[in-house]
């Protein structure tokens, strides 16, 4: 291992933001050899003439701050520019066997890679092959292939045109197999919000921060998740916006900030106080506590027409603009406040609290993260928060509306032009006129369909652009040696991760070209664009020289498998794309006219030109042609994984991302803002429950999952930790927990895996040989 860590535990006393975050930044830009050009790039990060974060996909503003990127968006930024190489002579010192037993950290620590590579079975090693070669070899492979058998992946890293180009090649090899990270986060969110309001995406700029009264926070870590989206808050705040936060664990980017680039908050005392009021939930208690605003709101509505005072309700706009009222008021006022209570874990008061801050405030921003759509019923929690919006007409207006905060950099955009396993939701007739590929008319693969695929053997190739899918998704312990019986496994990568690792017949490991890094087609620079999360379309260029000089760009790359694998098209040249991205976005344009009309000007609007979104305008693509208040099927929301309640050993745990880490990529084994230093290998839990299972702080102890326990699901050795959490719930870092999450145990509709909630059993473990134990001692 590259660390030998002191492991500890310390609270963290200390405002987000401010020192820390500088500390760390400069930290991670020394370990990886990149103080130079790294802090060179981080001026041009997220600027109008420089590149997008390789990180999230936070908003991106027309006039940008003098340094225009968060603490984890600069670790993204040295941990794509690392000095760091994992050359073939590397592979050659290395079996797959051995970088088996790598932790995930020390995988990725090896650096960037350097050239194509081809598993060889005989050496159990990577061994360097010829670009022209590998696509030669991949298209024979993939055409011998059932054209159904074959799945290709996207992270959400790739750019529009790169996108675009990929699930041209996955419907012209003959099927809709398109899935992508939105599957394990946000399809929530786009199957939620088309039925409420008729859009899949959020409706709020970043311009509406500058005008809401008050928002509305649910199950999102801005301060590890979207540290830039504390700057607008922050602003907010000093103008006397209110911030209400649902959300099981107090995270400290919702309680205090400083701002780094403030020279007097700097060298102050003071930080600003984020959230004005912060009820921590019980696990899964999100549905009940929307539920009691509302029936706090009625109640406070018919309090004031019987005084005849101002409506608390919009009347008006429910009138003209929804559909469906009459019934939720009637579901949410037979709710008795003592079931309520009981679900969300919090009082009547603090509902009551929240809803009276609500009523009396006149524009309103709904934010969430995957706290709200990782459950069974997630799309429902986002509809529920819909429900909650319009009933004071809180869409549709500056300042107000839903504001859901996507992960991955563009897996908005991606999403945009056609990366999707739905042939419903691509315009077909355009596709087979203008580039001649006709839409397979089947439905495809999401990722949990795909995992099944996989677990059955209906999937024998699969093709990934980016991402580490085997950590990503649940049940991994189940889905690890199915990934071993992959016919064709082709993986599209900047750094090397465990998905790498476990070699079908055929293993191939093609290295691109990273965001950061200038891409020339035949000499010629190339520009490329994404979508952020509030739907806004910017266009970036690269920075810095590649890592070596055998990257290619993800568009050469998806072009040479396809001029490999498809017969010749004259409606579509994949050599001139690869040329020129310019004509890329030309063929975007003519495929979705009404959102990319005129794109090769509008790019370079500043802060990018946005999308167009209906409901923004009070306009509503749904069914009844209005807005749609919806019923909630339970208060439950994970009522798939539901225990007898006399099983009282039973918690609910959810998976949480520490400060050191995005998505599946570990930075490294600090989580600063929990207090934790040198371990993921945590179990948080609640003193009481700490007592009352019969444990003490520091005890090692193993997790398994409480259903269906005929199939082992087990993670551990963990050691417990107290901490500020309800009780009756306990929390694990992602991605080491999910061989805990049931591959069946997803969304309803969206099919998320619901890794926000999964009962859990916690038994007594020995001690793992080496393991250094936690200093418990607080500050």
């Amino acid at each position: 291992m590259f660390l030998s860590p002191q492991v500890r535990f310390k609270p963290y006393t200390h405002a987000a933001g401010g020192w820390g975050s500088a500390h760390s930044v400069a930290n991670i830009l020394l370990r990886e050899r990149a103080l130079g050009k790294g802090a060179s790039a981080l001026l041009k990060q997220n600027k109008p003439d420089g590149f997008a974060c390789v990180s999230c996909a936070w908003a991106k503003p027309g006039h940008p701050h003098p340094l225009e990127f968060c603490e984890n968006g600069a670790k993204a930024t040295a941990w794509e520019l690392t000095s760091r190489r994992a050359t073939p002579e590397f592979f050659s010192r290395h079996t797959l066997a051995e970088l088996r037993t790598w932790p995930d950290f020390d995988l990725e620590q090896q650096g960037r890679l350097t050239h194509p590579m081809r598993y060889d079975a005989a050496t159990d090693t990577y061994r360097p092959v010829a670009w022209a070669d590998a696509f030669t070899a991949i298209g024979a492979s993939l055409k011998a292939l059932p054209r159904d058998s074959v799945v290709f992946y996207a992270s959400g890293r790739a750019s529009l045109e790169a996108s675009f180009m990929y699930q041209l090649l996955a419907r012209g090899y003959g099927n809709n197999h398109l899935p992508d990270s939105s599957n394990m986060c946000h399809e929530s969110t786009s199957v939620g919000l088309q039925e409420s309001i008729g859009v899949p995406v959020g409706t709020v700029t970043l311009n509406d921060f500058e005008h809401t009264d008050c928002f509305l926070f649910f199950g999102q870590n801005v301060g590890s998740n979207s540290p830039r989206m504390l700057h607008p808050l922050q602003e907010a705040r000093k103008r006397g916006a209110q911030i209400i936060t649902f959300n099981p664990l107090r995270e400290r980017g919702l309680e205090r900030f400083v701002n780094p680039q403030n020279p007097v908050e700097m060298l102050g005392p003071e930080s600003t106080q984020v959230s004005t009021q912060y009820h921590q939930v019980a696990i899964g208690g999100d549905l009940a506590a929307m539920a009691g605003m509302i029936k706090a709101l009625l109640a406070l509505d018919a309090e004031a027409q019987a005084k005849g005072e101002a409506a608390v309700l919009d009347h008006g706009f429910i009138a003209e603009h929804t559909t469906g009222f009459e019934a939720l008021r009637a579901q949410i006022e037979g709710y008795a406040w003592g079931a309520l209570e009981q679900r969300s874990g919090l009082s009547r008061s603090a509902m009551e609290a929240a809803a009276r801050v609500y009523a009396r405030s006149e524009r309103v921003m709904g934010v969430y993260g995957m706290g709200l759509t990782q459950h069974h019923h997630g799309v429902a929690n986002v509809q529920m928060l819909v429900n909650l919006l319009l009933l004071r007409g809180n869409i549709g207006k500056p300042g107000a509306g839903i504001c859901p905060v996507r992960g991955h950099s563009n897996v908005q955009g991606q999403r945009t032009v056609g990366i999707t396993e739905d042939p419903k939701k691509v315009p077909a007739d355009l596709i087979a006129e203008h580039l001649g590929i006709e839409v397979p008319a089947d439905k495809g693969y999401c990722t949990v369909e795909a995992c099944e695929g996989l677990l059955d053997g209906r999937v024998q190739g699969f093709v990934g652009l980016g991402g580490n899918f085997v950590r990503a998704v649940p049940d991994t312990s189940r889905l690890e040696p199915a990934w071993q019986g992959l016919a064709l496994n082709v993986q599209i990568a900047t750094k090397l991760n465990r998905s790498h690792l476990l070699p079908g017949q055929q293993m191939w490991l093609l290295p691109c070209l990273g965001r950061i890094e200038i891409d020339r087609q035949d000499g010629i620079e190339q520009q490329w664009t994404t979508e952020d999360s509030t739907g806004c379309i910017h266009g970036w260029r690269g920075h810095s020289e590649p890592a070596s000089d055998q990257l290619l760009s993800e568009p050469a790359i998806i072009a040479g498998i396809a001029k490999a694998t498809l017969a010749t098209n004259p409606k579509l040249d994949w050599d001139a794309w690869r040329r020129d991205y310019r004509l890329v976005r030309a063929a975007i344009a003519r495929i979705y006219p009404a959102i990319f009309h005129e794109m090769e000007t509008r790019m370079h609007e500043p802060g990018g030109f946005h999308r167009p979104l209906g409901a923004a305008q009070r306009q509503w693509n749904t069914e009844s042609g209005k807005a749609q208040f919806t019923l909630l099927p339970t208060l439950d929301p994970d009522d798939d994984v539901a225990t007898a309640s006399a099983r009282r050993d039973v918690l609910q745990l959810m998976t949480l991302r520490s400060n050191d880490q995005f998505n599946t990529t570990i930075y490294g084994y600090d989580d600063r803002f929990r207090g934790v230093k040198g371990t993921r290998k945590v179990l948080l839990m609640n003193k009481n429950d700490i007592a009352r299972l019969g444990f003490m702080a520091g005890d090692w102890v193993k997790v398994a999952t409480a259903v269906e326990t005929e199939v082992p699901r087990v993670v551990g050795p963990l050691q417990i930790l107290p901490y500020d959490i309800p009780t009756g719930c306990c929390g694990g870092y992602y991605p080491e927990c999910n061989p805990l999450v049931p591959l069946w145990h997803y969304a309803q509709k969206s099919k998320v895996p619901a890794a926000k909630s999964i009962p859990v059993t916690v038994t007594r473990a020995a001690v793992e040989p080496g393991a250094v134990p936690i200093d418990l001692k607080r500050a």
